[in-house]
């Protein structure tokens, strides 16, 4: 018998295709170079890696951010950490990227966590060692490049919202060998003549390579140590440097150190000027008010004719007198009536008016009480009370 033939459809051998691939290869690092690179709106990066002869599709989901963040482009030499894949719905294999580094940057990196664990461990960065930013900075201190974009920038918006601000920039190297010691000598200036009340520390952005002696630990330690607080502005809002972490506050760029530092400034200014307009108000209103009490009283018959007013509480005094006095009168005349009338009822009620009548009032010697009743024995001695006197009786 002849065997059946098997009829695969595409999807079941792009599948398993799928299976050989993945589970042929454990996860590897791949370096090579970037072309047709797509940052989609997903949030995935999707490009070729290249050396001198191939070339290979790559996918790194979720990590257009990080690209951003370090200035992947077509031509960046990249280090990746991932998987072979198929992707089943075109039948082509790529490398699923995990993890994404610049090319020769993966000791700079090591270096960076290994510093920055350090100095946290030590303290430098803790929350309760930062200073707080003056409100009002007369004096503003920046250690940067004199030719760069970022003194151009911080200058350029200092001038045009607050020109009479006193700005002093200390001259310094930002990038390559011996620039952290410049910056961090730059610090030492301000705090040893006392010739700020803030000190910014600027740069404008680059690769990692660029920014690295903001991540030196001389200069770190220096910020740290600064009696002056410290703005740290260095790079674009993506980079983090030690210096960051060092400094009292971190602002993602030299513009944005800019409008912080004068940013208060100007509001405190509005404030003061809408205070002073509201106390203006409130002051008109109040004397407006005054202004009619005053009108009112000085038109009133008080001020006009005061003498009539102590004559009128004067007759109003006597009329109350005089009503007091009639009240206590026929008050008395009330009370003295009453009394006579109390004073009758008490002697048309006294027993001695009956026994001067003549009648009597029994009392039983023994119990010393009026006999109220008829039923007394034959024979028992009583005591008589009359008008006049006593006497004693016998009961027959």
């Amino acid at each position: 018998m002849e065997t059946p033939e098997i009829i695969w459809n595409v999807s079941d051998v792009n599948r398993a295709v799928r299976e050989i691939v993945e589970g042929s290869l454990l996860p590897f690092w791949l370096r090579g170079e970037v072309g047709s690179l797509t940052m989609h709106r997903s949030g995935h990066a999707y490009f070729t890696m290249k050396d001198a002869r191939s070339q290979i599709r790559a996918v790194y989901f979720g990590g257009a951010a990080l690209c951003a963040r370090l200035g992947v482009a077509n031509g960046s030499q990249i280090e990746a950490f991932g998987n072979l894949s198929v992707y089943e719905v075109r039948g082509e294999y790529q490398f699923a990227i995990r993890q994404l580094r610049l090319a020769g940057l993966g000791d700079l990196q090591r270096r960076f966590e290994e510093l920055k664990r350090k100095l946290a461990a030590e303290g430098l960065f803790d929350q309760s060692r930062k200073r707080p930013i003056p409100l009002l900075p007369q004096r503003i201190g920046v250690v940067t490049s004199p030719t760069g974009a970022a003194i151009r920038d911080f200058l350029q918006i200092i001038n045009r919202r607050f020109p009479n601000v006193n700005v002093r920039i200390y001259p310094c190297q930002v990038q390559g060998e011996g620039a952290a010691a410049q910056v961090a000598q730059g610090v030492e200036f301000f705090n040893r003549t006392g010739g700020a009340d803030v000190i910014v520390v600027t740069r404008g952005g680059g690769s990692m390579e660029d920014l690295w002696p903001f991540n030196e630990e001389i200069l770190a330690r220096t910020v740290a140590a600064s009696r002056i607080p410290v703005i740290s502005a260095v790079g674009h809002e993506i980079d983090f440097s030690i210096c960051d972490f060092a400094a009292d506050l971190r602002v993602p760029t030299p513009s944005a150190a800019a409008e912080l530092v004068i940013g208060k400034r100007r509001e405190l200014s509005d404030t003061l000027t809408r205070c002073g307009k509201d106390l203006r108000t409130a002051l008109q209103m109040r004397l407006t008010r005054l202004k009619g009490r005053l009108d009112k009283a000085s038109g009133s018959f008080v001020f006009r004719e005061p003498i009539h007013m102590v004559e009128m509480r004067r007759q109003q005094l006597d009329e109350l007198e005089n009503r007091l006095a009639g009240g206590a009168d026929r008050l008395l005349i009330r009370h003295r009536a009453r009394l006579d009338q109390l004073t009758g009822t008490l002697e048309a009620l006294n027993p001695r008016r009956q026994l001067e009548r003549g009648y009597a009032i029994l009392f039983d010697p023994a119990e010393g009480k009026p006999v109220t009743t008829s039923k007394v024995a034959p024979g028992r001695r009583l005591q008589a009370q009359l008008a006049d006197g006593e006497m004693t009786v016998e009961v027959k």
